[in-house]
């Protein structure tokens, strides 16, 4: 009995110990856990920044190129309006169909952890001990903790997932959720740089776009607890880096 529960362990543990076991799902986890948007902030406002961010630049190049024709002001607006219209519909769905696939990877990973509880009950009690003895739990005290969190095996799931793997299931946003926050980001881009557009003719386009840039960048950092003033400046800078490589080109 013994001797197989040792061939158990090393089937699971890969020939490693628990210790490197551990390590090595935490750095899984890290990566099952990265994002487009990023893992910092609610899904909704990443989506929602970020969306913004993208539709104002797009604004931006889109008026430059309409700009070497002759097409009047309101012909332009009508033309950017159109665009705008087909951009929030891919970004929206962009966004629903990312959310469903980190929800089926989250499906699928916390299945594969249960899996494990099921079979490798020993395996996943060293694993915990790995995990609870670096926090400071020892002796008597460690014993009452496994055993409490042994007993339920939801709480127990619960536990690993985020222990072990560095997920939060608590951040898990509803897909539709996400959607929302990537249309109303371009909605309110879109809304910005044709509303100064149509005050200011000329250099509107570009001027709500700063705005808009700047205020998404400024919000998502503050939001991740981030320096604004530097995410200000860099989204503003590469925002303007990719403007004008492709107005030098265009003049080119």
């Amino acid at each position: 009995m013994v001797v197989q529960d040792k061939n158990h362990s090393s089937e699971h543990f890969k020939e490693k110990d628990a210790l490197g076991h551990v390590i090595e799902a935490q750095a899984q986890g890290i990566i099952s856990s990265a994002e487009v948007h990023g893992t910092e902030i609610p899904g909704n406002y990443s989506a929602g920044a970020d969306a913004a961010r993208e539709t104002s630049l797009m604004l931006a190049v889109l008026w430059l190129f309409l700009s070497t024709f002759d097409v009047s002001i309101d012909n332009m607006v009508t033309l950017l309006s159109i665009f705008s219209f087909g951009w929030l519909l891919w970004k929206a769905g962009r966004s629903a169909w990312l959310g469903w696939f980190r929800l089926e990877r989250l499906h699928r990973i916390l299945a594969e952890e249960r899996w494990e509880i099921e079979n490798y009950r020993q395996q996943e009690r060293e694993e915990l001990s790995v995990l609870y003895a670096a926090k400071g739990f020892e002796g008597k005290l460690l014993e009452d903790v496994l055993d409490v969190l042994m007993a339920d095996n939801d709480r127990l799931l619960k536990v690993m997932v985020e222990e072990e793997l560095g997920l939060s299931l608590a951040t898990c946003q509803h897909p539709l959720k996400q959607s929302c926050g990537a249309a109303i980001g371009v909605i309110a881009a879109v809304f910005m740089c044709l509303l100064i557009f149509i005050i200011f003719p000329e250099y509107g386009i570009l001027i709500g776009a700063s705005i808009v840039i700047a205020f998404s960048s400024a919000l998502s950092a503050k939001l991740s607890q981030n320096k604004p003033v530097d995410a200000v400046v860099w989204n503003l800078g590469i925002a303007s880096l990719a403007f004008g490589a492709i107005y030098f080109l265009l003049q080119f």
